[in-house]
């Protein structure tokens, strides 16, 4: 039990090692005779080595002499053969008394995992403990309470504590205390996971590993209704992907964070925040890539850098605005295209029928720091942009439009009560604290991201599923220069065809082509 809605690794580990146990209980005798005939054949090969070439003939000569004669002798081959099952469940046996030994930890762990303890007294420790031995004592030794630990380049990276039964671990500001302290003991730059186990008064601790960055865009396998958010553990997934890594031919299988949209989602709406170059824009903008696979992208830069020119006069790309009255513009025909659908379903029901396929097709509103379009538009006297996106928000997904805000956490205060009510898919990206963390997602992480992490790192929580750590795949500007050539080369090949030919195409060659759709800035 504990802040992480998971089933503790010290439980599973338990039940793994009950099984392996009783298997090898029954499977003792066979085990015992196979060890001991590999000592065996080990010791032979060795004295074989040993013996010089001259030698080996007339030692071959001797041992054939000793088999015949066995052989020929009463009840020869079952004596020979009982000695050899002899000899071989004896040098089995030795192999298993050294095989139960533990390593003893050396002398710097010893002091490490000391030095650990002697900081847990004060939180642990009960004033006037009536016990000879308590668990944590000012003089007292880390055995007494440490049940199992591991190394990991010099630190601990595994650990799992007793604590007393006085100890408040119902409440979260003590579990906080105690989490910081571990983290900060065991070493800063690292990313932990802890588990409480309220029954057994234990706390299982483990030391993350860092997640994949070499995830550029691309190509994600997914059901219809799934978009693909980043990549996590495995340990709290238990689903994965095909991903290609860069500079790597061969795929590997990565755990997913999968986003389901869709008439019977309950997160149909996500927002995400961020601190300034933590990666915001290039989440919607893998947002945007695996979006036009299936449907339409609606696109309102309200930072007005052009991080989403790339886009513009695009098939399936609606429009790309970054100005005022083309962002108020854009969003209220959003508005207006989401009580058409939902007209439009509401007759298609009526007789009976299915949804128009305009109307299946999906409808993407991707939206980057609206709080800066709130800011100038109440500065010149126009309406709220985000008052816009209230229609959407609303009745997205009865509508098939799905609305994703990205936004700085400077911007946090201006966001509107319409996007922070609706959007129960949160992403949260930067080294932020987990107390920044905690107030978007809801549930503050156990620990935050490293001061260095790389751009796309942060935490995502669907609705009221677990907080799950985050790497969103680099998707930079195509335009950008500053970015790698492989991760834009990755961005433009997803990138859909222009909407109209270039203009020195020969004629034969644009002839049968669809109209285009309406080119970026206007929104029919």
């Amino acid at each position: 039990m504990g802040r992480w809605p998971m089933p503790s690794q010290w439980n599973a580990r338990n039940a793994v090692r009950a099984g392996t146990e009783g298997l090898l209980d029954v499977l003792h005798p066979v085990l015992v005779l196979g060890r001991g005939a590999r000592c065996l054949a080990g010791r032979g090969r060795a004295w074989w080595e040993r013996t010089p070439r001259e030698r080996r003939g007339p030692t071959l000569f001797v041992v054939a002499a000793c088999a015949v004669l066995l052989w020929l002798l009463p009840y020869g081959p079952p004596l020979a053969a009982l000695g050899l099952l002899g000899a071989t469940a004896w040098y089995g046996r030795r192999g298993a008394a050294g095989a139960t030994l533990r390593a003893a930890p050396t002398d710097v762990q010893r002091a490490r995992l000391q030095a650990l303890y002697e900081a847990l007294v004060p939180y642990f420790a009960l004033d006037g403990d009536p016990r000879p031995e308590p668990l944590y004592a000012y003089d007292g030794h880390w055995e007494r309470a440490f049940e199992e630990f591991a190394f990991r380049d010099g630190r601990i990276s595994g650990l799992l504590l007793r604590y007393p039964a006085s100890f408040r671990d119902g409440e979260l500001a003590e579990r906080l205390r105690v989490e910081q302290l571990l983290a900060a003991k065991t070493g800063r730059g690292r990313e932990y996971r802890f588990c409480w186990d309220e029954e057994c008064n234990l706390l299982e601790m483990t030391a993350l590993e860092p997640l994949p960055t070499g995830i550029h865009a691309q190509p994600f396998v997914t059901a219809p209704g799934e978009t693909v958010l980043g990549f996590t553990d495995g340990c709290e997934v238990h689903r994965t992907v095909p991903v290609h890594f860069a500079g790597e031919s061969a795929p590997r299988d990565v755990p997913p964070v999968v986003w389901r949209t869709g008439a019977r989602s309950t997160e149909q709406h996500l927002l995400a925040v961020g601190t300034p170059g933590s990666g915001t824009s290039s989440l919607l903008r893998s947002l945007a890539l695996q979006a036009l696979c299936g449907g339409d992208v609606l696109i309102v830069d309200g930072d007005g850098g052009g991080e989403f020119a790339s886009f513009a006069a695009r098939c399936g790309v609606l429009g790309v605005e970054s100005t005022l009255p083309g962002a108020l513009a854009a969003l209220e025909w959003a508005a207006r295209e989401t009580e058409r659908r939902l007209l439009e379903t509401s007759r298609a029901r009526q007789r009976g029928e299915g949804a128009p396929e305009d109307v299946r097709r999906p409808l993407w509103v991707l939206v980057d720091r609206p709080a800066a379009l709130s800011c100038l538009a109440g500065t010149e006297g126009w309406a709220d942009p985000q008052e816009l996106l209230r229609v959407p928000l609303r009745h997205g997904r009865a509508a098939g439009v799905i609305v994703a805000v990205a936004e700085q956490f400077d911007g946090m205060d201006e966001l509107g009560e319409a996007v922070l009510t609706h959007t129960r898919a949160r992403v949260v990206l930067g080294a932020v604290s987990p107390e920044q963390a905690g107030a978007v997602l809801g549930e503050a992480p156990q620990t935050g991201p490293a001061p260095d992490a790389p751009p796309g790192r942060g935490f995502a929580r669907l609705g009221e599923g677990p907080v799950l750590r985050l790497q969103v795949p680099a998707t930079p500007d195509p335009m950008d220069e500053t970015a790698g050539e492989a991760q834009r080369s990755a961005v433009r090949a997803l990138l859909p065809e222009p909407v109209r030919a270039p203009a020195h195409a020969p004629a034969q060659e644009t002839a049968g082509v669809p109209a285009p759709l309406p080119p970026a800035g206007q929104a029919t």
